[in-house]
């Protein structure tokens, strides 16, 4: 397969290298010849200096032979006539970041209308990432698969907890039916458990259950939770007017500290219910005056990651917030994960994924589609839902017949809009959806969870 890519930022730098990582034939068109060159050194793709709006740079490219244009500039509109020009030049598929919210409502439109395969918004995306997480405090990290039947969900264990020393096999029978865990992390290991592996404090399990279950399985492990009446944001950038936009809907007070007092305007016209108020997130005392310390939610979404981070660090300190840390930058995750900002969210990140299984999808020429991805602990593992529409060497037998890779697990079959967690005498069907977890990397097709 071939993709070009315009834009050679951070997002895509990070789809050149995810990309090349899945075997395809990349190419990056960007009109910094310098910046250019020092992303060509890093990652193993081709690379065109021009002007990605240029009909010459595109065909240089490669563009009228290719499968995927990507458009991730700095500017909604380049990339749009980017998708455009690509479009009609041959190209099969074109995805356009499209960041303003004034193209928000219009996505149909330009879908439709311009040929383009998929518009992303990056902003919009972590806010509803975020939004998830204050929804569910407790969790670390949350997923939707299977259009929101299924959650997967990365979870403490605390000392002291129910958990400490039991089996896997011992949780789905005493503690939780209907919840599988489906990978651990301890330490710098990744698990994918069988019903021997043992819990222990401290790991960080990811579990797969249906939402409903949710409160229900935190109540059993005893692990509290308090509703999120109040979030506060820093940084009042696109990703926290769609975060207030969200919070707004499900009756959460919000209060955004903007530095920019144009910028702080402009969001209290945009904004009316929500309090916004001019001055610097970093200020210790501006903090403590406004009520750090009987916050609900935090959220840190300035333009630093390290002002995000001690920022996060502070709340945690001098309160008992839920707090959520955005990370575009910072690659260096084994200090990270010891730190305490809560969760962590990541823009250019989440829109990958979603990248990678478009690409995927596209690759399949079987009768099972990729239909959901996401990559978990520090993309050692990955979540896959896989769509069953055709008959393949994985169909009509007993889970317990298959042999399967290692370090894989099949987590859920959703079936008839009923959740199934599997045992060894289900079967995967026709017009099921199953969600895997897996270390092996670059499965596409259903069948490739095979020997």
């Amino acid at each position: 397969m071939k993709v070009i890519i315009v834009g050679c930022g951070k997002l895509g730098l990070l789809l050149a290298k995810q990309l090349s990582d899945e075997d395809t034939d990349v190419t990056v068109i960007d009109q910094n010849a310098e910046k250019l060159s020092r992303a060509l050194s890093m990652v193993d793709v081709q690379g065109v200096a021009g002007n990605g709006t240029s009909f010459r740079t595109q065909a240089e490219a490669g563009v009228p032979e290719g499968d995927l244009m990507i458009a991730v500039t700095g500017a909604d509109e380049v990339n749009l006539l980017c998708c455009l020009i690509a479009k009609h030049s041959g190209v099969k598929h074109t995805i356009a970041r499209v960041r303003n919210p004034v193209y928000n409502d219009e996505v149909s439109f330009l879908s439709g209308r311009m040929g383009i395969s998929m518009a992303i918004n990056p902003e919009l995306v972590c806010a509803e990432n975020i939004a998830r997480l204050i929804e569910v405090p407790a969790a670390l990290e949350i997923t939707s698969f299977v259009r929101g039947r299924v959650d997967l969900l990365k979870l403490p264990i605390p000392e002291g907890s129910v958990l400490n020393g039991i089996t896997v096999m011992e949780f789905a029978s005493k503690i939780h039916r209907g919840t599988l865990i489906c990978a651990i992390a301890r330490g710098g290991e990744v698990i994918i458990p069988d019903g021997h592996t043992k819990l222990m404090a401290g790991d960080d399990m990811y579990v797969i259950t249906p939402p409903v279950q949710i409160h229900k399985l935190l109540s059993k492990i005893g692990i509290k939770e308090k509703p999120v009446k109040n979030v506060t944001i820093a940084g009042g950038g696109t990703t926290a007017y769609y975060l207030a936009k969200r919070l707004e809907r499900d009756s959460i007070d919000v209060k955004i500290i903007e530095m920019d007092r144009k910028r702080a305007e402009q969001l209290s016209d945009m904004l009316p219910e929500v309090m916004v108020i001019n001055g610097d997130a970093s200020d210790r005392q501006l903090l403590m005056e406004e009520g750090a310390a009987e916050w609900d939610g935090f959220v840190t979404l300035t333009g630093l990651d390290e002002e995000n981070m001690v920022l996060s660090m502070f709340i945690n300190k001098v309160g008992h917030a839920k707090t959520i840390t955005k990370l575009n930058h910072i690659s260096f995750e084994e200090v990270v994960a010891d730190l305490p900002l809560g969760s962590t969210v990541s823009p250019k990140d989440s829109i990958a994924k979603m990248i990678i299984q478009y690409v995927r999808a596209m690759e399949n020429s079987y009768g099972s589609n990729v239909e959901t991805l996401s990559r978990i602990l520090d993309d050692r593992a990955e979540v896959l839902e896989f769509a069953i529409r055709g008959e393949s060497k994985v169909t009509g037998k007993p889970l317990m017949e298959l042999s399967l890779k290692n370090g894989l697990l099949v987590c859920a079959i959703v079936r008839d809009g009923k959740v199934i967690t599997p045992g060894g005498h289900d079967e995967i069907r026709i017009g099921d959806n199953v969600v895997i977890v897996t270390t092996n990397k670059g499965l596409r097709d259903i069948k490739d969870i095979l020997l």
